[in-house]
């Protein structure tokens, strides 16, 4: 009796895993813009009977082995209250952008995903006297929660979703100028700076032990080296002053989110996250070109493309209703820390070769 049972019930597992999968299908799916938006709250409410389903899921395995029709009708119950979750999700993406239909996605998936593990445990338990796999239902209880739990955490609005994006960059590229700082010069310099000082020859040699170190990571800068490496410095402050007003200016526009804005008003701001995050890869490549040997060719490219993407970046601010003046002021600034750091970089050269040729003159 208890195979029968146990096969009647991955039957009917299998059955609700099957409508499932076919709704799900349906989230990777653009919803037509004439639907009714559902609103993010709904998604949530559902999301909080989910977890409240899974609950009752836990209850039925705290005593003894329930009878086959609870949880038949248990399961019927769950799968019922998860598809319409799921139907709900959908709705709520109507005018939804690419970030924002990404971030619901994956909150979604979560809760799908811990649901079928926990109903999926259920039935492998199901008269079972293995005490550790009925102690894994719970768990799992516990799991479904706190899926269902990050939903409140999940954006409601396009506009949170990319301004959350881009502060993932603005995090990124603060990582980089961290780095940047901590760059020193080589030890040789800084025992030559030593001896200037009247420092006596052990302490320099103490010195040029504990730098030894330093030299085997790559922050060992020549003085010239040092120069681009400070002015690196005053261009990856600024882009993180950029990212940081551009994304105040989005923010502040929280009110102008509205369907009569079209579907042009979000394909703008994904446009300016793409941008963001292009300008995160450039300082990237610019803050690994700084270590020795530095590639200057490398570092200019990325400093143009980075005035590049500030000039896109202002034409599509630019196009909106309200323009932030303190976002031009910041892409000002960087533009000056980029024709100063250029600036670093042509006398750099200049020197290299002026010191090539009076060693060729030197050796004639």
């Amino acid at each position: 009796m208890g195979k029968a049972e146990k096969e009647r019930l991955n039957q009917t597992l299998n059955s609700h895993l099957n409508t499932i999968h076919e709704t799900l299908q349906l989230l990777d799916q653009t919803p037509a813009s004439s639907l009714d938006k559902v609103s993010w709250e709904e998604v949530v409410k559902t999301g909080d009977q989910v977890s409240k389903q899974a609950t009752i899921v836990g209850m039925l395995w705290t005593g003894e082995k329930p009878e086959l029709k609870a949880v038949e009708e248990n399961m019927a119950a769950y799968f019922n209250t998860l598809q319409g979750f799921l139907l709900l999700s959908h709705g709520s993406t109507v005018g939804a952008g690419p970030t924002l239909s990404s971030c619901i996605h994956a909150s979604v998936k979560q809760v799908v995903d811990c649901s079928f593990k926990l109903m999926m445990e259920t039935v492998s338990s199901y008269g079972s006297h293995n005490k550790d796999l009925k102690l894994e239902v719970p768990r799992l209880v516990g799991s479904v929660w706190e899926a269902c739990s990050a939903l409140k955490k999940t954006p409601a609005t396009n506009i949170t979703a990319i301004g959350r994006a881009m502060t993932q960059v603005a995090v990124s590229v603060k990582d980089v100028l961290r780095e940047l700082k901590e760059l020193k010069p080589t030890s040789s310099n800084l025992k030559d700076e030593a001896c200037d000082d009247g420092a006596p020859t052990a302490e320099s040699g103490v010195q040029d032990d504990d730098n030894s170190s330093d030299g085997e990571l790559g922050n060992d800068l020549s003085p010239e080296e040092m120069k681009i490496a400070q002015s690196a410095i005053g261009v990856v402050s600024e882009t993180t002053v950029v990212i940081r007003e551009l994304i105040r200016t989005i923010t502040g526009m929280l009110k102008q989110e509205k369907p009569d804005d079209g579907s042009s008003f979000v394909d703008s701001l994904e446009k300016l996250l793409k941008l963001c995050q292009e300008i995160g890869v450039q300082i990237d490549e610019l803050g690994a070109c700084l270590y020795p040997p530095q590639e200057v060719i490398a570092v200019k490219a990325a400093l143009e493309e980075i005035s590049r993407i500030i000039s896109e970046m202002l034409a599509v601010v630019e196009s909106f209703k309200t323009f932030s003046a303190t976002f031009l002021q910041a892409c000002i600034g960087l533009r000056s820390s980029i024709t100063h750091m250029e600036s670093e970089l042509d006398n750099s050269c200049t020197t290299d070769i002026a010191a090539k040729m009076q060693n060729v003159a030197v050796s004639d």
